[in-house]
């Protein structure tokens, strides 16, 4: 019998999935660590607790680690303490440390979450990755674009996805954003060379530091062009071939940036560049689970319970032997255009329910009066599937052609 703590901050709907997949994985004493109090759990799950204990800032490993003590006065050492969110793993490590639960210490987490750091320990393990500096005053993003030119890519250290980031094209334009982003030693940036290629993911999951199984998406846009360009639209396509060329030939990279980053077990995501040479480029390395609904994509993709999946990996370290792909799976979101915080006008919807009916496997389509999403992923979203890559791809590119929002 395992006991297995999860921080799970809100329950929220997406957040209660992964609860419920805790409660549901056997074998296991389910403790939970959140800001919400017990009595907000779904009635289902109330008896499937075994614990909860209420901190007040579950991003902080002090408030964490006191979770952790009071757990093991009443059900024993923890096996385990993990979480979904990216922001998570860095308090999380702290808290193992200080109450000494097993898992990822705070110098691999710090590998996936400052980005200069994981740079530098890629380069130095041979991985491929742009040309980059830390920069913690302005004279040094100057001195950066002198060594290697426009554009470059400006972004803090710890971001998320590509919330922040800045692709600086003129000296006019790096001069605006150190104005915004204010570097200091204290909240440095991180300066990048612009690469160009398509980006893509790897999914690979770890057991023990040995990588046993892998998945990859690509992405229709680039994440950063979507925000930069309000009229453009965010894809992810899971192609059905699971043995394309380019996918074979990253895997060594990929599981050589993952040991030198210090992965040992869990799911990672890997975003990274494809060249039109057909070299590739390291982007960034998360030990979570992927976001923009990757999860989910697996999952119909394999015909498994993704979710229950990861957490037998976390609370008992098994993997399936073997997962076949069955269907090309692709995801569509919906962003709007205009100056107001709110959607005010929904244009095309109806033809693209009936466009999507064929290959609809789930969707949260866009709402009037929906307030504003600040990233990529907009303010509704769609998931297909089909036999073939080249109809997920042609069904998405009709869907966020069909669908425009309007904000007021």
């Amino acid at each position: 019998m395992k006991t297995i703590a999860l921080v799970a901050p809100f329950f929220q709907d997406n957040t209660l999935r992964y609860v419920r997949a805790l409660a549901d994985v056997g074998k296991c004493q389910a403790l939970l660590i959140s800001q919400d109090p017990r009595e907000r759990l779904p009635a289902d799950l109330q008896d499937k607790i075994a614990g909860h204990y209420r901190v007040g800032n579950c991003m902080n490993g002090d408030d964490l680690a006191r979770a952790c003590r009071a757990f093991r006065k009443h059900f024993g050492e923890l096996d385990g303490l993990y979480g979904v969110l990216e922001q998570l793993q860095e308090p999380m490590a702290q808290a193992r440390e200080l109450a000494d639960v097993p898992g990822m210490g705070s110098l691999i987490a710090k590998n996936f979450r400052d980005k200069a750091q994981m740079k530098d320990v890629l380069r130095a393990a041979g991985v491929p990755v742009a040309r980059h500096m830390l920069v913690e005053r302005d004279l040094d993003a100057l001195d950066f674009v002198e060594k290697v030119g426009l554009p470059i890519i400006l972004k803090p250290v710890a971001g998320l996805g590509s919330r922040g980031t800045y692709r600086i094209q003129t000296i006019e334009d790096l001069h605006q954003a150190l104005k915004t982003l204010r570097p200091s030693i204290d909240a440095p940036l991180q300066a990048e060379e612009f690469v160009v290629g398509r980006e893509n993911t790897c999914e690979t999951v770890t057991i023990a530091g040995k990588h046993v199984w892998s998945s990859g998406t690509w992405y229709m846009n680039r994440p950063l062009e979507v925000l930069e360009n309000p009229w453009m639209q965010y894809c992810v396509i899971l192609p059905r071939e699971d043995n394309l060329p380019e996918f074979k030939k990253f895997l060594p990279d990929n599981h050589a940036a993952l040991t030198a980053l210090g992965m040992q077990t869990g799911l990672s995501h890997m975003e990274w560049f494809l060249r039109a040479d057909g070299t590739h480029v390291v982007s960034e390395v998360g030990a979570r689970p992927p976001g923009v609904q990757i999860m989910p994509m697996n999952g119909i993709a394999y015909e498994v319970d993704m979710l229950a999946l990861w957490t037998k990996l976390m609370v008992h370290e098994e993997w399936p032997k073997k997962l076949t792909r069955k269907w090309a799976v692709g995801a569509a979101f919906f962003r709007g255009q205009g100056r107001g915080r709110k959607v005010a006008h929904v244009a095309g919807l109806d033809q693209a329910m009936i466009t999507a009916v064929p290959y609809l496997v789930d969707a949260n389509w866009p709402t009037v009066g929906k307030a504003r999403a600040d990233g990529y992923e907009g303010e509704g979203w769609v998931i297909v599937k089909a036999n073939d890559t080249a109809t997920v791809k042609d069904v998405l590119r009709q869907l966020v052609t069909l669908v425009q929002i309007r904000y007021a």
